[in-house]
């Protein structure tokens, strides 16, 4: 067997080395800048190499988001209060952010998906756990109307965060830092907020 039949259809582990180069594209190019094609010279195999592991570009994009989902699941799991759960969110969408990209937008991937969903139940779980933890009376009477709040608090500064709209605002400043004192802001104790 020669040297180029072997580069070309073997490699130690093609679908970790497919993943890494699609998380590159991602972060610099956006999920449409994908192709099986392209990824496949970037690992240096054949072209139809990655279709084994992955079948099309949805099903690897569907590897990305579950990936992602499992990724963020640990980092939520670690987090002792709801506070710094929106803090580990908006780490993982700075440390991810090729991943982040593509687990909030449902149409890239294949929704039925019995290991995204595993690890999309794993996150949300940890994202409700923080919720629970707050005491009823600072939670109001509905639970998942909370966890929409805290939610959409910590994903909007993740995207805007992302996006490079909050450098101006946050002028140097640790954006988890800047996470903190904004929760400290709108979520106060409610004897401050009735004072």
């Amino acid at each position: 067997m020669s040297s180029e039949r072997e580069r070309t259809y073997h490699h130690g582990d093609l679908r970790r080395a497919v993943l890494t180069a699609a998380l590159d594209v991602i972060a610099t190019e956006g999920p449409t800048g994908l192709s099986l094609r392209d990824l496949a010279r970037r690992a240096g195999v054949s072209h139809a190499a990655p279709a084994h592991h992955f079948r099309d570009r949805t099903g690897l994009l569907t590897a990305v988001a579950a990936e992602g989902y499992a990724l963020f699941a640990d980092a939520l799991t670690g987090a002792p209060d709801l506070r710094e759960r929106g803090v580990a969110y908006v780490r993982f969408a700075a440390t991810h952010p090729a991943h982040f990209q593509v687990m909030f937008q449902p149409d890239l991937y294949r929704t039925d998906d019995p290991d995204l969903l595993a690890a999309r139940a794993r996150a949300t779980d940890a994202l409700r756990a923080g919720v629970a933890d707050i005491p009823p009376d600072g939670r109001g009477e509905d639970d998942r109307l909370a966890g929409v709040a805290a939610w959409s608090l910590a994903h909007g500064f993740a995207t805007l965060l992302l996006s490079g709209n909050l450098a101006e605002a946050l002028e140097g400043r640790d954006p988890e830092e800047a996470f903190r004192a904004l929760t400290g802001l709108i979520f106060t104790p409610e004897e401050r907020r009735d004072g």
